[in-house]
């Protein structure tokens, strides 16, 4: 019998490096930070990151930090999933819109555990639209210094949001919760989020 060693670079030996980065990610990465929920491990584990980066940063696909995305801005650090999943508490019930950076990470990450998931980007989530669908959870990839007020009109009463807010350049998680058509935001926190520009507060004039 010849045993043949996978080379390096062949799709088997990737695919065995990458389960062990994800695995390295679940260990060293989240448990360390206090992301210990066995659903929100169990999706992190499932769901190949590196399928979700630009080829050209396949190697560092699990780094602890973001990474440039084809579209100009960036896939988040695995943590900040990690923390969102576990702010948000997704449930078989729940309906949910994911504003997603580019990068259809986080999507994939909450789909198989809610019963519905829509994808929008940044632009059109702070474009001013006439639909009402509404839903029981939206989730903001990346960090914003304004919610929009047409994203705030879709979330449906008593609904649930977990987000990045930036404050003066200082990016921190935060969950909210919809009142009548207030929307109330708890930070919670600090850790580096790519920030969106298109939810970036409107900047006052200056004399």
């Amino acid at each position: 019998m010849t045993l043949t060693k996978t080379k390096p670079g062949s799709p088997a030996g990737d695919s065995a490096g990458f389960a062990a980065a994800r695995r390295s990610m679940i260990d060293s990465q989240l448990r360390t930070s206090g992301v210990n929920d066995e659903f929100v491990l169990a999706r992190m584990l499932d769901v190949p990151r590196e399928k979700h980066v630009p080829a050209s940063a396949l190697g560092t696909a699990y780094i602890d930090r973001s990474i440039p995305l084809e579209n100009g801005r960036r896939i988040a650090a695995p943590l900040f999933y990690g923390m969102v999943l576990t702010e948000a508490r997704p449930t078989a019930e729940d309906s949910v819109l994911v504003v997603d950076a580019g990068s259809g990470y986080l999507p994939a990450l909450v789909k198989p555990i809610v019963a519905s998931v829509d994808v929008i980007d940044p632009q059109e989530a702070a474009a001013k639209t006439s639909k009402r669908k509404t839903y029981s959870l939206i989730l903001v990839d990346g960090a914003a210094e304004a919610i929009p007020a047409t994203l705030v009109k879709r979330l449906a009463a008593n609904g649930r949001i977990v987000t990045g807010i930036a404050t003066k350049g200082v990016t921190k998680l935060a969950i909210g919760q919809k009142t009548g058509s207030d929307l109330a935001l708890l930070p919670l926190a600090e850790t580096g989020i790519p920030r969106l520009a298109e939810f970036d507060a409107p900047k006052g004039w200056s004399f």
